[in-house]
Order: C-alpha cells, then structure tokens, then sequence
C-alpha cells in the first residue's frame, strides 16, 4: 500500500498562487495513479486533477483548467498541484489520492488511499 501526505496549505489572497505536495512512502515502485480532490465546508468532495503514473496523461476539472496544473517527480516520490489565480471558490481542504494502475481516474471510489488533507483559504 501507499501511504500519502499533504502540505503547502494556507492562506492566500484572491490572484495568488500556492502550491501543493503530496508525498508517498510505502509500496511506490508499482505504477500508480495521483489524483487530487477537495471538500469544502457543506459541500461533497469534488474531482479537482489526476495523472498517471509516467506523467504523460492528466485530467482536469472545467474549474480549474488553465489556473492549476498537476505534475509529480517518481524519483522523489512527490506529487504536486500548482494553483495559480486562486479565488475564493477554491478554499476548500485538498486531499491527494492514489491507486494502483496504469491510467488516472476521475472518480472518488477509484481510489484507495488518502492523504488527511491541506487546508487552502482564498480571501476576496
């Protein structure tokens, strides 16, 4: 199994930028998808962006296309989220998910391991 950790959380002013890890221990030699995922209060966790395991196929929610961007470094076992152009709709807590396979996937029951989640808050 794969365990995963979240960080670089915050708070962030609207037009801002942060940038999310997720780092990976555990059983990370087999392929394996990342995806991230966010909850706000009240709200269902939603899809946010995944990628497979060579990097080399990402999927994006319409919310974020063109403000965020997946990447991971395999070497360091290290995912990350870049987020760009933050507004006040992205505060939410982010969480990283894996699975084992070869693809990304998009729904929430496709993948088995979690991180606890980093909270982002983006003030107007």
């Amino acid at each position: 199994q794969v365990q995963l950790v979240e960080s670089g959380g915050g708070l962030v002013q609207a037009g801002g930028s942060l940038r999310l890890s997720c780092a990976a221990s555990g059983r990370t030699s087999s392929n394996y998808a990342i995806g991230w995922f966010r909850q706000a209060p009240g709200k269902e966790r939603e899809f946010v962006a995944a990628m497979n395991w060579s990097g080399g196929s990402t999927g994006y929610a319409d919310s974020v296309k063109g403000r965020f961007t997946i990447s991971r470094d395999n070497a360091k076992n290290t995912a990350y989220l870049q987020m760009n152009k933050l507004k006040p709709e992205d505060t939410a807590v982010y969480h990283c998910a894996g699975q084992y396979g070869s693809s990304w996937y998009q729904s929430i029951s496709s993948y088995r391991y979690w991180g606890q989640g980093t909270q982002v808050t983006v003030s107007s």
